[in-house]
This record gives structure tokens, C-alpha cells and sequence, in this order.
């Protein structure tokens, strides 16, 4: 996969995705990743990236020409345009296996008050917010985005069963609790049945403990699932 970052930031998303898996993924050729620095691509003798808002407001809004000089050259038949914005839709894990299948990703990073609505309009593909919440840059939210889709790319991992057995691979379970050595540590005991060697029996209590916990921390999924042959969701 190729993916290619549009930022004011380019150290931010340098160190944050240079490292662990993402850092081997680029080693093993399975991902390149080119980040752009947008200043360069500012107007002006002072390579000016943002103006004051037309219609009044507060804050700055990012000018449409450095986003266009920057993405044009970028951008393929095969390439997908991805705006970072607390306006897009909310990104989560079935989202990430589909962008997990493009060949080629283009992510914009806003700040300041916004991007000029052109560039929204002609230029990009998707808009994507990862919460419900406002960061500081979209830079950060990049960061995020792109670490979520790579790590499903075969061969990212070491095991391709972690991909699909971890929280949100069931979009209406979260990921069972997990525990490793010592068995006892402070006084405080692994689970028998982890130690059992019953695997039957350890399916069992992941499922349970799996239910439990996302009854405890995220209700709202076991409220949002399909319902079963007999109208229920998940076990009560």
C-alpha cells in the first residue's frame, strides 16, 4: 500500500508512525509512506497557507492552492482522497478493513478553523473523523487513521489471527481481558481456567468475560446488535 500524508506537520507524523509496526511495515516494503510538508506549497513570499474566514468568524481557514498544487501531482486513477475533519463520518474498524484494500491513500490534514470547501468539494474522496471530539490538528488524527488500516494489511503483523481477535473484529463485543506470566503476582491470580490446558473451556470464558466486559464499558454495542434467530442480541 502507498499512502501519502498532506500536512503543516510532517515531525508529527514522522515519529509517531516510524516506529513498532508501522516502522517494520515500511522495512518489509509493505507499506510506503510519503509525508508532505504543505508550506512549501503556501502563496506568497511567505508561503501564507491560511486567511481570514469570508462571511466573519473566528479563527483561520486553510487557503484552497496549497491543498490543490500539493494533492494534483499526488493524485491517480487508483487514489483515494481522505480529509481528516470532526465533519466526516466517524471512523471505526469495518472502515479500516475497507481503506485496508485501496492501493493508494491520500490524507489531508486540516487545522486552524477548517479547509477551504473547495477542496472538499473537488478534490476529496472521503471525509473521516476519528471521535467525537475536536483535536488540535488533523495531523493527529492521520497518525491514528493510518496506524488502524495498516496493521490489517497481510503480513503486517506476526500473527494474523490479531487482526480479527481483538476488540471491535466484533463490532458488538469488545476483547476479553488478558493475562500472562507470573501466575501470581502481589497475590493476585490468573484464572485457573487459563491455566487448565481445556481450550474449550478457555473459549468459554473469553466469550463470557468478553460479554461482561463490554456490558460494563460499552453497553451501547451489545444494544446496537442484530438480533439472533430467537429477536435477541448477544447473550443477557
Amino acid at each position: 500500500m502507498k499512502i501519502d500524508v498532506v500536512t503543516l506537520f510532517p515531525n508529527i507524523c514522522a515519529a509517531s508512525l516510524g516506529e513498532s509496526i508501522m516502522g517494520r511495515a515500511q522495512a518489509q516494503g509493505l507499506l510506503e509512506l510519503n509525508i508532505h510538508d504543505l508550506r512549501p506549497f503556501g502563496t506568497g513570499s511567505y508561503r501564507k497557507c491560511d486567511d481570514i474566514p469570508y462571511g466573519g468568524g473566528q479563527g483561520m481557514v486553510m487557503k484552497p492552492e496549497p491543498f490543490f498544487d500539493c494533492v494534483e501531482p499526488l493524485r491517480t486513477a487508483r487514489s483515494r482522497i481522505v480529509l481528516m475533519t470532526p465533519q466526516g463520518k466517524r471512523f471505526d474498524q469495518a472502515m479500516a478493513g475497507e481503506f485496508a484494500r485501496h492501493d493508494h491513500l491520500v490524507i489531508l490534514s486540516g487545522h486552524y478553523e477548517g479547509i477551504d470547501h473547495r477542496v472538499v468539494e473537488h478534490l476529496v474522496d472521503d471525509e473521516i473523523s476519528i471521535g467525537d471530539y475536536v483535536l488540535t490538528n488533523g495531523t493527529i488524527a492521520a497518525s491514528v487513521f493510518i496506524d488502524a488500516i495498516v496493521r490489517l494489511i497481510p503480513g503486517v503483523l506476526g500473527d494474523e489471527r490479531s487482526a480479527t481477535d481483538e476488540s471491535f473484529s466484533d463490532k458488538n463485543l469488545l476483547e476479553a481481558p488478558a493475562y500472562t506470566r507470573p501466575a501470581e503476582y502481589r497475590d493476585m491470580q490468573v484464572p485457573e481456567v487459563l491455566l487448565s490446558g481445556n481450550h474449550a473451556a478457555i473459549e468459554q470464558w473469553k466469550h463470557d468475560e468478553s460479554l461482561r466486559r463490554t456490558r460494563c464499558n460499552r453497553p451501547d454495542l451489545i444494544q446496537s446488535a442484530p438480533p439472533d434467530n430467537d429477536g435477541k442480541g448477544p447473550e443477557a
